[in-house]
C-alpha cells in the first residue's frame, strides 16, 4: 500500500473504481423508488430541522477526529507524542484508502506511510495501528452488542440475507479482535509463525538465503516484542485508544440518528435507526467491495424499510449515506492529497 499512497497511477485507478461503484450503488437505491426526482429530493431536505442537520454533520467530522486521537492515544504510550494536525491526517488518509480499496486493506498502510514520513519509527507506527485496529474491532464488537440488546426487535425486522451478514459480521469481528490480542499479547507466537513461513518459503526456494533473512527477522521480531510488552504495560493508552474508537465509531453511526431528529422521527425511531445502523457496521464490512458500497446501502433500506415510512425512505438513506460516507471520503480524500503534496514540496 506504499505503493499505492505514492503512485499517482495507483490513487487515480481506485479513485476511478469508486466513482463507478459510488455512482452504480446510488442508481440501485434511487431506483427502488419509483416516484424519486432530484426535485423530490429537495423538497424532502427543505422539511428538516437545520440545527439536527448540523448535529448530523458534526458527528461526520468527530468521526475523522477521533480516530487521529486515538491513533495519537496510541503512539503516547511508547513515548511518540504525535500532533493533533498529523493524527488528523493518519485519520484521515486511513478512512479515505479505507473507503476506496476492497476490504478496507488501504486504510492502515497509508496511515504507516505518511507516520513514518513524520518521524515516527517503523515499529512503533506497525504497533500503534495494529493496537487501534484491535481497539477499533473492538469498539464495532461492543456497539454492535448494545444494539442487538436494546433493540432486539430491530434484528428481526432484516431480511434473512441482512441477518445472515449481520451474526457472520460479528462472528469475523470477534476472530480479527482475538487474533490482534494474539499480535499484541503473545508476540512470541507471532515469531515462531513467521519464522516457520520464512524457513517454508526458503525450502519452496520462492526465497533465498535463509540465515540472513532469519537474523533479519529475529531482530525485528525483538523490536516488535518490546514495543508489543510496552502496549501490555501501558493499559490506561489503551483504554483511551479504545475510548477514543469508541467515540468515533458512536459518532458515524449517530449521523442517520440525528437525521431521524431532523425530519421529526422522534427519539423513540431515532433509537432503532442507530441500531439498525450498528447492525449494518457489523454485516457491511463482510463484502470485500471498496467502502462496502452497495451493501450498506441495502443493509441500510432493508432495516428503515420496517418503520420509516416507504415514502421517505430512499431519500433518508441517501441522506444518511451522503454525510456519514460519501462527503467523509471526499473530505478525507482532500486533506490526505493536501497533506501528500506538501509532502512532496519539502521533499523538493
Amino acid at each position: 500500500m506504499k505503493n499505492a499512497a505514492q503512485s499517482p497511477r495507483s490513487r487515480a485507478v481506485w479513485s476511478l473504481l469508486f466513482v463507478v461503484i459510488a455512482a452504480l450503488s446510488v442508481y440501485a437505491i434511487v431506483s427502488q423508488s419509483r416516484s424519486f426526482t432530484l426535485d423530490t429530493f429537495m423538497d424532502y431536505l427543505g422539511r428538516a430541522s437545520i440545527p439536527w442537520i448540523l448535529c448530523a454533520a458534526a458527528a461526520m467530522v468527530c468521526f475523522i477526529v477521533f480516530e487521529g486521537e486515538a491513533v495519537r492515544a496510541a503512539c503516547r504510550g511508547f513515548g511518540h507524542p504525535v500532533k493533533p494536525l498529523n493524527g488528523l491526517v493518519y485519520s484521515a488518509s486511513d478512512i479515505y484508502f479505507s473507503a476506496i480499496t476492497p476490504s478496507a486493506t488501504g486504510g492502515q498502510p497509508a496511515s504507516a506511510f505518511f507516520m513514518i514520513k513524520d518521524g515516527v519509527p517503523p515499529l512503533v507506527a506497525t504497533v500503534s495501528l495494529i493496537a487501534n485496529l484491535a481497539m477499533y474491532t473492538l469498539s464495532i464488537i461492543v456497539l454492535g452488542a448494545a444494539a442487538l440488546l436494546t433493540q432486539p426487535g430491530v434484528f428481526a425486522a432484516f431480511g434473512t440475507l441482512s441477518r445472515v451478514l449481520i451474526l457472520a459480521g460479528f462472528a469475523l469481528q470477534s476472530a480479527l479482535l482475538a487474533f490482534f490480542v494474539i499480535l499484541l499479547l503473545h508476540p512470541t507466537l507471532l515469531s515462531r509463525l513467521s519464522s516457520g513461513g520464512l524457513r517454508l518459503l526458503c525450502r519452496l526456494r520462492i526465497l533465498r538465503h535463509e540465515e540472513r533473512r532469519q537474523a533479519s527477522l529475529a531482530a525485528h521480531m525483538r523490536d516488535y516484542t518490546s514495543y508489543a510488552r510496552q502496549i501490555a504495560g501501558h493499559p490506561a493508552a489503551m483504554a483511551k485508544t479504545f475510548l477514543f474508537n469508541l467515540l468515533q465509531r458512536a459518532s458515524v453511526i449517530s449521523v442517520p440518528f440525528f437525521l431521524s431528529l431532523a425530519f421529526g422521527g422522534g427519539f423513540a425511531r431515532a433509537a432503532r435507526v442507530w441500531a439498525v445502523q450498528c447492525c449494518t457496521v457489523l454485516g457491511a464490512g463482510l463484502i470485500p467491495i471498496p467502502g462496502a458500497m452497495g451493501v450498506s446501502d441495502y443493509m441500510m433500506l432493508d432495516g428503515f424499510m420496517s418503520f420509516i415510512p416507504p415514502a421517505d425512505v430512499v431519500d433518508f438513506e441517501l441522506l444518511s449515506r451522503a454525510i456519514s460516507f460519501y462527503i467523509c471520503v471526499i473530505l478525507c480524500g482532500s486533506v490526505t492529497l493536501i497533506k501528500y503534496l506538501v509532502m512532496k514540496k519539502r521533499e523538493k
